[in-house]
């Protein structure tokens, strides 16, 4: 397994551990190209206080939580207004849905269990959960990160629910620069896999590649000489809404994984999932 990356030029797009998993690349044999499409992530102070402050005095019928870190930053900032406590109470009468694994162990940190979970780490699970429940009429607040969920909002709107969304965090593009740089990368061949680990990486690339007029180019060569790689699930669906057809994802969402899952694939022991339609399930090739 070591060496099974042996010659191959990898593109990393995620400035969180990037040099950890450049390491990793170069343990495996293979070369990485440090290629960021996501900038600084802010917590938005003011609006996620006014979100807090809705939250207290209109507290929903159903709290969905997406991410782990965005719960934290959620009780950090109400206790720094002091209403944790108010906030805890509502959560705890009311019902609780979660996607993720770090999102269920911070509820669970705070003694708090959600009565949904997805099934498998992704927003289509979390759908097929709230399914079963009968949301026509509910109010629900959704905890996002920093990046919209309009699959998630779609779907809860036909149900009949009253959405509001928090973003405790927002993301700020990259450098135009480094956009460019990595999308000229990926348009000559110069790489031969891309990886992505979260979705505001894959929004921002896209939404420069159509402002440069290259956006089909960039779906040509990703459907051919350059694979893309999602750290998990919920990334993976973010780049076949995208309009991308093909991604390889580990089944653990690990960065390590990540890695490891491309060097299965080029052994030969591992396949890219295929998009049958956007942000529909995938299937083997």
């Amino acid at each position: 397994m070591a060496r099974r990356l042996e010659g191959k030029r990898v593109a990393l797009t995620g400035p969180r551990r990037a040099e950890e998993l450049g390491k990793l690349v170069e343990n495996m044999g293979g070369i990485p190209l440090y290629r960021p499409a996501q900038g600084t992530v802010l917590l938005d102070d003011q609006a996620l206080r006014n979100g807090i402050v809705d939250w207290v005095a209109h507290p929903p019928d159903w709290s969905i939580f997406t991410t782990g870190m965005g719960l934290e930053a959620l009780f950090d900032m109400a206790g720094d207004m002091g209403v944790a406590q108010p906030l805890w109470d509502h959560l705890r009468a009311g019902k609780i849905a979660a996607r993720g694994y770090k999102t269920a162990n911070a509820l669970k940190k705070r003694e708090l269990t959600p009565i949904v979970r997805d099934d498998d780490g992704s927003t289509e699970g979390l759908i097929r959960g709230l399914a079963e429940h009968e949301l026509r009429g509910a109010s629900v607040l959704l905890q996002l990160h920093g990046d919209p969920a309009p699959r998630l909002v779609a779907w809860l709107e036909e149900q009949g629910a009253n959405c509001r969304q928090l973003l405790p965090y927002r993301h700020i593009a990259p450098p135009e620069a480094d956009l460019e740089r990595l999308l000229g990368d990926l348009l000559a061949g110069e790489v031969d896999a891309v990886t992505f680990t979260s979705g505001p990486q894959v929004r921002f690339l896209m939404e420069h590649a159509a402002r440069q007029g290259r956006l089909a180019a960039l779906m040509e060569s990703l459907a051919g000489p350059v694979l893309a790689v999602a750290v998990g699930k919920v990334t993976a669906a973010g780049l076949y809404e995208a309009g991308v057809p093909r991604v390889l994802a580990p089944k653990e969402e690990r960065m390590g994984s990540m890695m490891v899952e491309l060097a299965r694939y080029y052994a030969g022991e591992a396949e890219p999932l295929y998009a049958v339609q956007p942000g529909g399930d995938g299937q083997r090739a």
